[in-house]
Order: structure tokens, then C-alpha cells, then sequence
């Protein structure tokens, strides 16, 4: 509450839950309870209090959990027998994902669960994706450090995870840094590298695909209006482990407004590529991690995409597009048929 009233922070990651959720998380000796379990049951009541008191003061606050293990009800209301905590820290997804990227690309397609598994429990808590100040530190390098390849590959597979990770379900936290692209390990007894923006294209056109990406974040109502639940995001395909594509699609409150993710985790470009769509229509690209601008080598987006009827699995049409090496597309629909009574929209 002191730090609420007096320096109006916006909310508070909890670090280390999972250590009060169990008498038995750190070595040493422990004494189970009266019926045999694990559970610290002073713990639980001390997370309970806490943020039931916090939110009684503010229902805005921001009560985040680091916690690591799979308890139940995280970020459930207390008077639904939960915590209270209002995001979860989704250190499963963040330790997946982080060790794909940094992976020969040769192998990824053998270890495609990494990517996939976190759509199994996506939706268990209210989760926060995270590259925090864990991530790039203690040796770990930065996450452009960790990127497999020479500098333009690592570039292109950083704009790939950024542009997946503002897909995915979840709301996102990025340490600073990343922004831009700092290559060396964060060092808390010096700033960061800001000189690279004056010497280093690469890093300018980061830059200036972080902001991009951001403000169509906060434009498409698709990227984070359901974050919560399975109705927020359909799969085209998930099996394509030998071309290591995944296809999805995120969905908004109003049927029309949706995009179609197709992300290509290896450097190999993929033409003549073929994925289902929900409607009928003609679709357009909104977003390519791999266009000039951005530090790829794309001049010119691809021509609008135009639907023809072909079964694909749950689909009834399909649409034709060339996926970019290690790349990110994000596609919208341009004029649909298929709503309102099938009446155009």
C-alpha cells in the first residue's frame, strides 16, 4: 500500500510464490501437515490477505505472480478459493520459447512441442508472457545474444519472436533494451546501449519495427481483446513440424475483425504456401517482419490474397501466400463474404 499511495506504482510482481505455496520448495528439512500434505498453509492465507486488502484500496492494481509450478487458481478471485492474483508470470512459455530460438533452426522441426504445448494451458491463468530482467542476466546474454545465426539472422529471429509473442495469448512484458536490440547482457552499473542507434542500422530499424508493432498492438482489437479464453484464437495448423510453420487465428469481440498469424521459424523461405480461412474473401498482408524497412530484405508486400474453395481441415477455403525465412506475417481481411445472413461485409 506504501508504494501504491506514495510513489503510484502501477502493480507489483510477487517474486518467488511457488517458495510460500509449499512447506517443501526449498531444500532442508520440512514437516508436512496434520494430513500428510505439502501445502503452507500460512502461506496461502498471507496471499489471500494481501491482495484482498490491495484491491480493497485500489481495483486497478496490477497483482502479478512469479510462480513456477502448475498450483491451481493463481490469478482466481479469492471468494472463488483462488489467490486473488490478478496475471501469473507464464515461465513455461518463456523458458520454451527462449530455448527453440536458440537452437540450430536445423533442429527445430524435431522440437516443434516447444512452441505448440503452451496452447494446451494457455488459458488455465491469466497469464503475462515475460522476457524480464531474468532473462539477460547472470551470463544468460541478451535475448539478441541468444538468437542463433550471424547478426541479420539474429535480427530476423528476433523480430519473428516479438511478432509471435504479440500473437499469442497473454498479455507481454519486455525488459528494456529489447526495444532496440541490445546485444550485450543488461549490467545494472551502466546504461544501456543507446550509441548503437547512431552507429548500427540494424538496431534503428529495430527500433522502428518495435514501435510499428506496438501501435498495431494497441490498433487491432484481435491481439489482446480476448486473451482469456479459447474463443480469442482458432489454430489452422499446428502439425506442419517439417516446414516448422504455425498458423493461427486471433479473434475480437466482432466477427469481421480477426487476423491470421503464419509465423516460419527457419531461415528458409516458403512458397506457394497454403492455409485454411475462416471466410471467403479476398485478404491482405498487414504486417512482415522480413520488409526492407524493418531490416529484412522484402521491398514490396504480397499482392492481396484471394480465397478459392478447398477444403482444410476445419476450413471450407484456402488462400495462397509465400511465407518469408524466419518471418512473421500477420494477414487481415480485406472484403469477406460469409456474415450477416451471407450478405458482404
Amino acid at each position: 500500500i506504501y508504494w501504491m499511495k506514495e510513489f503510484h506504482v502501477d502493480g507489483i510482481r510477487v517474486d518467488a510464490v511457488s517458495n510460500m505455496l509449499y512447506l517443501d520448495y526449498d531444500e532442508g528439512p520440512w514437516t508436512p501437515n496434520e494430513d500428510g500434505s505439502n501445502h503452507n498453509r500460512q502461506g496461502v492465507d498471507f496471499l489471500r490477505k494481501m491482495n484482498t486488502v490491495i484491491f480493497s484500496q485500489d481495483s486497478d492494481m496490477l497483482m502479478i505472480a512469479e510462480e513456477s509450478t502448475s498450483w491451481a487458481g493463481v490469478t482466481k478471485p479469492v471468494e472463488m478459493d483462488g489467490l486473488g492474483f490478478n496475471y501469473k508470470w507464464n515461465m513455461g512459455w518463456m523458458n520454451d520459447i527462449l530455448r527453440f530460438f536458440e537452437m540450430d533452426p536445423l533442429y527445430r522441426k524435431d522440437n516443434f512441442n516447444l512452441i505448440t504445448f503452451s496452447f494446451m494451458y494457455a488459458f488455465n491463468e491469466n497469464f503475462v508472457l515475460p522476457f524480464s530482467h531474468d532473462e539477460v542476466v547472470h551470463g544468460k546474454k541478451s535475448l539478441l545474444g541468444r538468437m542463433h545465426g550471424d547478426r541479420y539472422n539474429q535480427f530476423a529471429a528476433l523480430r519473428t519472436l516479438q511478432a509471435y509473442q504479440m500473437a499469442h495469448p497473454g498479455k507481454k512484458l519486455n525488459f528494456m533494451g529489447y526495444e532496440f536490440g541490445q546485444f550485450l547482457e543488461w549490467r545494472f552499473y551502466d546504461e544501456l546501449e543507446w550509441g548503437v542507434l547512431d552507429s548500427n542500422e540494424f538496431n534503428k530499424e529495430y527500433q522502428h519495427f518495435i514501435k510499428t508493432l506496438n501501435h498495431l498492438y494497441r490498433k487491432q482489437k484481435a491481439l489482446h481483446e480476448i486473451d482469456e479464453s479459447y474463443t480469442g484464437i482458432e489454430i489452422i495448423d499446428a502439425d506442419n513440424t517439417e516446414e516448422t510453420v504455425l498458423s493461427f487465428v486471433r479473434k475480437s469481440e466482432k466477427e469481421r475483425d480477426f487476423l491470421i498469424v503464419v509465423t516460419n521459424f527457419t531461415p528458409v523461405e516458403r512458397r506457394n504456401f497454403v492455409i485454411g480461412v475462416p471466410y471467403k474473401g479476398t485478404y491482405e498482408e498487414l504486417l512482415n517482419t522480413e520488409m526492407l524497412e524493418f531490416g529484412g530484405t522484402w521491398t514490396t508486400p504480397q499482392p492481396d490474397m484471394k480465397s478459392v474453395n478447398q477444403p482444410y481441415k476445419q476450413f471450407e477455403h484456402t488462400i495462397e501466400l509465400v511465407v518469408p525465412a524466419m518471418g512473421t506475417v500477420y494477414i487481415r481481411p480485406k472484403r469477406i463474404y460469409g456474415l450477416n445472413k451471407n450478405k458482404k461485409a
